[in-house]
């Protein structure tokens, strides 16, 4: 059975037990991240020399980086769905799943551990504030391109692009920041909240 590594607040495992619900991957699940599981323990280093998480076995085969392991999963079930075999099709799931997590992720990490994890190492309240700022302005343009695809991420079918950037826009729901009023953004989330996965594993009070 498939192994999923990794503590079940973090937001790239959560997009792993999201999709192994979503397209019914049996898996079990092991919490490494908290005090009795330690990242650096020689145990875990010789999985992911990173101490990151999520890890996934899959028999013998070892993998880490949560889009990787996202599109492995997709692939290895054949879910042309969910990521598409068509170049041009794919790419474009691929682009937004990138977005999230080389422009999204980088706007919205300083806010968030400061608001929500209250990390001491980010207490400045002027780079809270640009944090603030960055993350509204990137999810309005999310908002615009939802606009634009009138349903989700990556055009009119929900896709593995959903599934990272849902999970950072019930993140930017839950953090305690004045954000603007973004309706297809609105509309998108409860969209997502009709899918029983997500309710599990994302829409769970768990930012």
């Amino acid at each position: 059975m498939l192994q999923v590594l990794g503590r079940p607040n973090s937001i790239n495992v959560r997009k792993v037990l999201w999709l192994c619900t979503e397209i019914g991957v049996p898996f079990e699940h092991t919490p490494w991240g908290v005090p009795e599981l330690p990242l650096k323990s020689p145990e875990f280093l010789a999985l992911n020399p990173n101490a990151l998480v999520p890890v996934i076995r899959d028999g013998e085969f070892v993998l880490w980086e949560s889009n990787t392991i996202c599109r492995y999963l997709a692939a290895k079930h054949a879910r042309h769905d969910l990521l598409p075999a068509e170049p041009q099709a794919r790419a474009n799931v691929e682009q937004w799943m990138d977005w999230m997590a080389t422009e999204l992720n980088g706007a919205w990490r300083y806010a968030f551990m400061a608001l929500v994890r209250k990390h001491t190492e980010f207490t400045d309240p002027r780079a809270i504030d640009a944090s603030v700022v960055n993350w509204n302005r990137h999810m309005a343009l999310f908002d615009e391109q939802l606009r634009r695809t009138g349903a989700y991420a990556a055009g009119a079918a929900f896709t593995l692009a959903d599934i990272t950037l849902g999970l950072a826009t019930h993140r930017w729901f839950m953090t305690p920041l004045q954000r603007p009023a973004l309706a297809a953004v609105q509309a998108y989330y409860e969209r997502l909240g009709e899918r029983p996965a997500f309710r599990v594993h994302g829409r769970n009070g768990v930012p």
